[in-house]
């Protein structure tokens, strides 16, 4: 069989396919004792990593299979550019009893020496890979350098024209809508997406404006007027993996090529704030789940989405849908959180054995925390010093050994050690044992006493402690800003329907 690859899928390439395809048939048709197995070929892919080579990897499946027992291709850098790989895919070839003719580099990996020849060679190309890779790299600088805008022209308010930046006045003023309503300071990101939308704004596909958008919109010094490249670097030429580049290490500068869309006043005016929020954001952030008690627990019945967090008077919970677009995606209320602590405090009251029951748990808890605390007292010091007296004693073995200690004083020595070690293992036994003191009787008593007063729900339940029983509320599509019905799942495997109505007596639970 044979293997052919080219790496782009132009017009001249897969006609050179096609040239290969027929150069092989015939050649692999010439040879009387030769059955020929249909080829394989992989179009518009980079030799640098065989995982994208479906073909490639197809044939090394049916060679285990053993469909045919010799591959024919060009050359080593289009069976694969990387040296580890071409070594690796040949001798595991081998091991299924599979020759490879590499024609060009006249190679036969059947031959005693190809092993040798093969790693040459394969260098020789991945060498070129590298090559090619900085060439490339030095052709993108020249054409930064002199003006020209690489990447392609979906930059929101520009047009490309022949590689230079041109403004398109029917985009740019919803760029300038941006800036300007996030410098006023009154509006996070997600509601200035809403307000774009309600103010007729759109994507070139018709789709309303994203939070994302909106964020990368904000943050390109593009619009200001600047240069700005180098965001990301490519570590490995062969995997072409890239890492993220930190800020103040990007490439940015003013550029009279590029034509600013706004100025740039209001351009550091509206990135102050957003660097304000997200440092804010990074301070206050917690674990996923973890930030508020009942996050990742409500649901939206219509849409299947979370509930999120908002802030303001009082805390209060809106379906996500909501958030994005307003009354008009979803009308779910939404919901506080004293009304779902009022409808879990109500669960529970009607099934007292789950607080009893958490009741015990938790004060078994806390006895072996205080067990555990009194035994744990001066443990440290106490390892520390076992620690020190066993290196001690394997010093004197070594002492011994060596000839610089006599018997006798070693002995002597030796015996004050081990004493001192049973003593300070008796002490941590005894620690070990230790059902603790008065300090911690006290501790203990006080711990359950706050503990049976928290479970007793009086006057109301924590927030804390409602989260941590539930597992689901999913807020039903009847529900109106008077009263919710929710569907309350609670970790105990049990779900229920409650509806949570105000009056003028305050909120109501009704089962």
């Amino acid at each position: 069989t044979f293997y052919a690859r080219v790496s782009t899928d132009s017009e001249e390439q897969r006609s050179s396919l096609e040239n290969q395809r027929r150069y092989y048939s015939e050649f692999i048709g010439a040879c009387p004792r030769w059955e020929s197995v249909p080829g394989y070929v992989d179009e518009g892919v980079s030799g640098t990593d065989t995982r994208k080579r479906e073909s490639f990897l197809r044939m090394i499946r049916d060679a285990e299979a053993g469909r045919f027992d010799f591959i024919v291709t060009k050359e080593i850098s289009r069976f694969s550019r990387s040296t580890l790989d071409s070594i690796r895919y040949t001798q595991a070839l081998l091991d299924m009893n599979v020759g490879v003719l590499f024609q060009n580099d006249g190679i036969n990996t059947l031959d005693a020496d190809s092993e040798f020849r093969l790693v040459v060679m394969a260098g020789v190309a991945q060498d070129e890979v590298r090559k090619l890779s900085e060439r490339l790299k030095f052709g993108f600088r020249q054409s930064i350098r002199n003006g020209r805008v690489l990447g392609n022209d979906s930059l929101w308010g520009y047009e490309k024209e022949n590689c230079r930046l041109q403004v398109n006045e029917a985009e740019a003023s919803a760029v300038r809508r941006i800036f300007s309503l996030y410098a006023e300071g009154t509006m996070g990101i997600r509601r200035l997406a809403q307000q774009l939308t309600a103010e007729g704004f759109s994507g070139r596909s018709g789709a309303p404006f994203s939070p994302a958008t909106v964020r990368s919109i904000l943050r390109n010094p593009k619009y200001k007027g600047w240069y700005c490249g180098g965001k990301s670097r490519s570590v490995d030429y062969r995997t072409k993996k890239k890492l993220l580049v930190e800020e103040a290490d990007w490439v940015a500068y003013p550029d009279p090529r590029v034509p600013a869309i706004v100025s740039e006043a209001l351009w550091e005016r509206a990135n102050a704030i957003y660097k304000s929020r997200s440092k804010q954001a990074r301070i206050s952030a917690a674990p996923p789940g973890l930030r508020y008690p009942y996050s990742g627990k409500i649901f939206c019945q219509v849409h299947g989405t979370p509930f999120h967090h908002r802030k303001g008077a009082g805390e209060r919970w809106e379906c996500r849908v909501y958030r994005q677009q307003g009354k008009s995606g979803c009308t779910a209320p939404s919901v506080s959180t004293e009304a779902l602590n009022a409808v879990i405090g109500a669960l529970l009251r009607q099934r007292p054995e789950i607080t009893e029951a958490a009741e015990r748990t938790a004060a078994a808890l806390l006895r072996n925390a205080a067990e555990k605390q009194t035994a744990g007292r001066g443990c440290k010091s106490r390892e520390g010093e076992l620690a020190a007296l066993r290196a001690k004693q394997t010093r004197l073995l070594e002492l011994r050994v060596e000839g610089d200690l006599s018997r006798e004083e070693y002995r002597t020595r030796s015996e004050s050690i081990k004493e001192r070690i049973r003593a300070l293992e008796q002490q941590m036994q005894a620690a070990a044992l230790s059902r603790g003191g008065k300090d911690n009787g006290e501790w203990l008593k006080a711990a359950e006493t706050a503990l049976h007063r928290e479970l007793a729900l009086a006057p109301s339940i924590r927030t804390t402690l409602a989260a941590a029983v539930v597992e689901r509320v999913t807020v039903e599509k009847d529900s109106t800003a008077v009263c919710l019905s929710l569907e309350v799942t609670l970790k105990t495997g049990e779900t229920c329907r409650v509806r949570c109505c105000r009056d003028g007596s305050g909120l109501v639970v009704l089962r």
